[in-house]
């Protein structure tokens, strides 16, 4: 009778551990399903996945973070992006233009990103093979133009600022003599001495304005080297239109004991001699395109942006050199006439003179 209860009590006891061993794998499986998103697959979007941050990839331009200008202002728009709208986001900085298409496919194939940022004009040729490649991957191409699906563009009326900047370079200039150092004989390039130009002959016809091409957008020896040759032919305020190569032209002002003129940046991001700098608000756009996204507003559309919808312009505050309020007025002024269409500011050097010829 012992030997049938002491078998009775083994089989209750079997049977109990079998039934926790049992409980204690559902528990396991369940635990496992949630955490590799298997439900989510199945019913949709999971709790965690709708709170997984907009992931963004940037491809700077050439020249790289630390130019002062383009590249670093595109920085501060997906800085702000991520402070303030809590994406991550990752970036390369290619050294060379045939190293675009490279990176916008390594970005693309991996399917992480929810944009794909282009910065600079020479990024159009890669974004337009690799965004065909990869139709439903989001780009944003910056200063060009690219009509697809799945592309927003971006592109800047970077004529205007500089006319204003011209206004202001032409005041502040005590020789008459005024330069421009651009990075590359381009178009987008030609539309910056264009602006500068008309700009300085429209507030003093006297004006002369000396114009170069650097040739590239890292090589700010070049720059030096013909900011140098400006500032020795008498001018005494040069323009850097030249990404990374401008930096040549700031380090020829300090040595000198001249003024520049800064582009894509601010007066107080930039050396004690800079009075003036003209804006793109390359910021504000990647942001508010970050943000569209988050909003599930974003289209691929063609952005063309200028003074009136406050994406270009100048700015002499924060600058070290003084800049007279008389000198401003005249500027604001022509701020205002462009604003209403009075003024069209031409893109392109051959047509600075019949404008001023339009305008006198």
């Amino acid at each position: 009778m012992k030997k049938q209860l002491l078998a009775v009590l083994f089989s209750l006891i079997a049977i109990m551990f079998v039934i926790t061993g049992c409980g204690e794998d559902t528990t396991e499986s369940n635990d496992t399903e949630s955490n590799t998103g298997t439900n989510g697959a199945e019913n949709g979007n999971t709790e965690e996945d709708a709170e997984a941050p907009v992931n963004i990839g940037v491809v700077f331009a050439t020249g790289g973070l630390g130019d002062q200008s383009f590249n670093d202002n595109a920085y501060e728009g997906i800085e702000r992006a991520k402070a303030e709208l809590g994406v991550t986001y990752d970036y390369v900085e290619p050294n060379e233009i045939a190293e675009f298409e490279t990176y916008h496919r390594e970005y693309a194939k991996t399917g992480e990103y929810d944009l794909i940022v282009g910065i600079g004009f020479d990024q159009v040729d890669a974004i337009s093979i690799v965004s065909e490649e990869f139709p439903e991957q989001k780009f944003l191409l910056i200063d060009s133009v690219l009509e697809a699906d799945n592309v927003a563009s971006a592109v800047f009326k970077a004529e205007e600022g500089a006319f204003l900047a011209g206004s202001i370079a032409a005041q502040q200039s005590e020789s008459g003599t005024i330069g421009i150092v651009g990075g590359m004989d381009i178009p987008l390039i030609n539309a910056f001495a264009a602006g500068y130009e008309a700009g300085a002959k429209f507030v003093k016809p006297d004006t002369e304005v000396l114009v170069n091409y650097v040739g590239a957008w890292n090589d700010p020896t070049i720059g030096k080297e013909m900011a140098t040759s400006m500032y020795d032919s008498g001018a005494d305020v040069v323009y850097a239109a030249a990404g990374g190569s401008g930096l040549g032209v700031f380090t020829a002002a300090d040595e000198q004991g001249f003024m520049a003129i800064g582009a894509d940046m601010e007066p107080s991001q930039g050396p004690d001699y800079l009075v003036a700098t003209t804006v793109k608000k390359i910021d504000n756009v990647i942001f508010d395109q970050v943000s569209a996204l988050i909003d599930g507003e974003w289209t691929a559309e063609v952005l063309n942006l200028g003074v009136k919808e406050e994406a270009v312009g100048y700015m002499v505050e924060g600058s070290n050199i003084e800049t007279p309020q008389e000198y401003i007025d005249v500027a604001e002024d022509l701020k205002q006439q462009i604003i209403d269409g009075e003024i069209v500011v031409p893109t392109e050097l051959d047509a600075v003179e019949t404008f001023l010829t339009e305008h006198q």
